[in-house]
């Protein structure tokens, strides 16, 4: 592993009582054998992972719903007649969120600096699971006409703009609490949460289609799904309410209370536009590969390939079942070579086997398709397991929530979530069936400049924070 870089000393969140995170003061006692360094209460760190890789649980649960359900909803919300019609307004209610993202993120991103990740977080929990919870309970467009798509745009905005602050805050929160040398294995459970979350909702869907006929599908099946947000989002608000704040914060805190400004969001930008400049382009490699493999390939291999669309997506069930066995151990080897050299060959690999990879997949045969699709998703590791904790460590402490949360929602609102219209637009335009093996090629190039320019942070404090063990 990585040693400890030398560190200045600073107060420590033990020697905080009057922080209003601190009122349990169990995770920051100075070690008598290293007085730099804050040690952290392994079972408070066990907490803060579950309930940040719970929210993230929730958002793709939801994602996972809505992709595997959008015919029905399109038949529900919006006026029949024609399916085509309907089902490019569901995804249009769908992509609506990707566009206030970025204005959640420039909302709660200097609000988790200024007051705290965990007050933030547990704010994020309840606008998703509200959000998510009242698309089950709006009336259907036979009911109420017009108003019914009004309300679900109305809850996906809610649910997209919530979103503008989870992910950020979350790595932020766990990168916070996790011991430097073990900070890649904590932080990859947060996409494990995305694994799980997005198999539990598009798994659920799966069987409600099996055993409800269509017409109890559309009369009343689909609310299931969505209501099972409101337990879920009980649970995670109560794990996050246990919490305490991370001891980075803690020490933050009391620096601004004495001497220290708070952050103006302007500094959070141009003070930082190197380091924004990195995020971006580290975003966009992790969530093109992202969007491409988990949302795009099953249409790519229903519309383009005419691939029965049941194997289609339990070949991606599959392979991201795959991913989550995976995911720990890729986490874990980040933390001993480093994460740039992980991601580094996330971005070799796919630059290299996404044209071999998808000739394999337009072979057609379920093997095939297996293998080329189990190949981009071990590659997709590379990027799901580190970058948890390589993008909190972009940024110092006294504004790390905020810029992360504005470089990670502008990127992936401009980049990630217009992949699969981009690449259709493509592949329309051009009749060159390979566009996505270029597109992700074109992503992996971009994320190896931005590997090459990154500082390595395995092992070594966080930026504006002590050492951690």
């Amino acid at each position: 592993m990585v040693a400890f870089c030398p560190c200045p000393r600073r107060k420590q969140a033990s020697d905080l009582p009057s922080a209003p995170a601190l009122t349990h003061p169990v995770h920051a006692p100075r070690d008598p054998g290293t007085p730099d360094a804050v040690v952290v209460d392994p079972a408070l760190v066990k907490r803060a992972v579950k309930a940040a890789a719970l929210g993230n649980a929730m958002e793709w649960f939801d994602f996972g719903v809505y992709s595997y359900i959008a015919v029905t909803l399109g038949k529900v919300f919006f006026p029949s007649g024609n399916p085509t019609a309907q089902l490019l307004a569901t995804f249009g209610a769908f992509a609506a969120a990707f566009l206030v993202r970025p204005l959640g993120g420039l909302v709660f991103g200097p609000l988790g600096d200024r007051v705290g990740r965990q007050k933030v977080l547990a704010v994020t929990m309840i606008m998703m699971a509200a959000g998510t919870f009242a698309i089950g309970l709006i009336p259907s467009y036979a009911t109420i006409g017009v108003g019914a798509p009004l309300l679900l745009l109305a809850a996906r905005l809610v649910q997209g703009f919530s979103t503008g602050g989870e992910y950020a805050g979350a790595s932020t929160f766990i990168a916070e609490y996790a011991p430097d040398k073990k900070r890649g294995f904590l932080g990859s459970w947060l996409e494990f949460g995305t694994l799980a979350g997005y198999i539990a909702g598009a798994g659920l869907v799966t069987v409600m289609t099996a055993l409800l006929s269509t017409e109890d599908l559309v009369s009343w099946g689909w609310r299931i799904p969505f209501l099972i947000a409101g337990p879920m989002g009980v649970i995670g608000l109560y794990l996050r309410l246990r919490l305490e704040e991370t001891p980075a914060f803690a020490a933050e805190a009391e620096k601004a209370e004495s001497s220290r400004p708070k952050v103006p969001l302007r500094e959070m930008i141009t003070g930082q536009w190197r380091a924004l400049l990195l995020c971006v382009g580290l975003v966009l490699v992790f969530n093109v590969t992202d969007y491409m493999l988990l949302s795009y390939m099953p249409s790519y291999l229903t519309s383009e390939l005419k691939y029965d669309e049941t194997h289609g997506l339990l070949v991606v069930l599959a392979v991201m079942a795959l991913m989550m066995v995976v995911q720990p151990f890729a986490g874990a080897l980040s933390d001993r070579v480093g994460r740039r050299p992980v991601i580094a060959a996330g971005c070799a690999g796919f630059l290299l086997l996404s044209v071999p990879a998808l000739l394999l997949i337009r072979q057609g045969s379920l093997f095939a398709i297996a293998l080329g699709m189990g190949a981009l998703g071990l590659l997709l590791v590379c990027f799901t397991a580190a970058m948890p904790s390589a993008l909190p460590a972009l940024f110092p402490t006294r504004v790390r929530y905020g810029s992360l949360s504005v470089g990670f929602n502008i990127s992936v609102s401009l980049f990630g979530g217009t992949t699969p219209l981009v690449v259709t637009a493509l592949i329309g335009a051009t009749g060159n069936m390979m566009m996505p093996a270029y597109y992700m090629m074109a992503a992996a190039v971009i994320g190896g400049v931005a590997v090459w320019f990154m500082t390595e942070s395995a092992g070594r404090p966080l930026p504006g924070s002590p050492p951690q063990r």
